[in-house]
């Protein structure tokens, strides 16, 4: 992994989060970190068009990616899916993998950002919707252009804060 893609600092002898299956979940597997830079780039344009046009609507429509992806899966990403099909059979393999929790709560804080830009865009307190809409674009175009994903990153730093969970018997 290099430092611009950070990896879940779960220790490798804990349990992981598909232990006791009888099949791992593909939603769980570490994914190509490409992808997710190529989401970024089409979040934001996505994101660069609500700023222009002040669309609540196409906005919400980002909302529901960004929710789907941090509470569902990262596979049901139309963008990710596209690059999946279309632009990573065109490119070399890459051993280099990305852990997907970061990634899901990454998408969490989009959401959450979206869906305070949908509130102020719809209910007419525009500034509100453009403050939201342009935060959420600057931490996308550090990740697509820089490899520097902003919501991975608080996700480490609250899993480094977080105190540890302590197993207690009775």
């Amino acid at each position: 992994m290099s430092a611009d893609h950070p990896v879940d600092p779960t220790p490798s002898d804990a349990p992981s989060p598909s232990a006791g299956r009888t099949r791992p979940n593909r939603a769980d597997q570490p994914v190509d970190p490409r992808g997710p830079r190529f989401t970024a780039w089409m979040t934001s344009a996505v994101l660069a068009v609500v700023l222009v046009t002040g669309s609540w609507r196409l906005l919400a429509a980002q909302a529901v990616i960004f929710a789907l992806c941090a509470f569902v899966s990262l596979r049901l990403n139309p963008y990710g899916l596209l690059f999946r099909k279309a632009v990573q059979p065109r490119l070399r393999p890459t051993t280099e993998r990305e852990a997907t929790p970061p990634l899901r709560f990454a998408q969490g804080v989009g959401f959450a950002f979206a869906l305070v830009g949908v509130v102020g865009y719809a209910s007419g307190f525009t500034a509100l919707g453009v403050v939201a809409t342009s935060a959420a674009l600057v931490a996308a175009l550090l990740n697509a252009a820089f490899g520097f994903c902003l919501g991975c990153e608080a996700y480490l730093l609250i899993r480094r804060l977080a105190p540890a969970h302590r197993h207690q018997t009775s």
